[in-house]
């Protein structure tokens, strides 16, 4: 499997996982979402808004465009209802923008400048796959908060993504 194709099927996997996970946090109540947890002041809420927030930095690299962050984290509470939807979006951009992209495109290096001022070098692939790779960490802190309210997070695996989702190796 090529690397253009692996990027691809991160993206879509991606997409699943977050779905499913947005979908589990609907049985938890909004005070257990932003209950401080794990160093976390805003609980799974702010972890999610935090990812929210990198997705929309990596995005406006990818253009070229100013993204106005100062910070990686939201600038205010988003409740994980509302982030449901505007996770949802963002995911479906980078699955299409993913899909988009040609090999000779993923080896296209991108400068940036990081939140903090420094200078950022990347390639297009390696920013997906920063993107998808920070996205899968964090769905797991947020899954460990979850069998700390004493509930079993969704499984979000990629393997059972690959069995019950992604299509066939063509």
């Amino acid at each position: 499997m090529g690397a253009q194709r692996n990027i691809e099927m991160l993206t879509r996997y991606t997409q699943w996982a977050n779905q499913r996970l947005y979908q589990a946090l609907q049985a938890v109540p909004e005070a257990g979402q932003k209950a401080p947890c794990h160093g976390r002041p805003q609980g799974m809420a702010g972890v999610l808004g935090h990812v929210y927030v990198v997705d929309l930095i990596w995005k406006a690299h990818l253009l070229g465009q100013a993204h106005g962050f100062t910070s990686r984290s939201a600038p205010a509470y988003i409740p994980c209802a509302e982030l449901a939807g505007l996770q949802a979006q963002e995911d479906a951009w980078y699955a299409g923008y993913a899909q988009s992209l040609s090999g000779q495109d993923l080896q296209e290096s991108v400068d940036f400048r990081f939140v903090d001022g420094g200078a950022g070098r990347l390639t297009r692939g390696d920013m997906l796959l920063h993107v998808v790779n920070h996205k899968t960490y964090h769905r797991g802190y947020v899954a460990d908060m979850l069998y700390g309210l004493g509930l079993k997070p969704p499984t979000m695996d990629l393997p059972v993504f690959l069995r019950d989702v992604a299509q066939p190796a063509g």
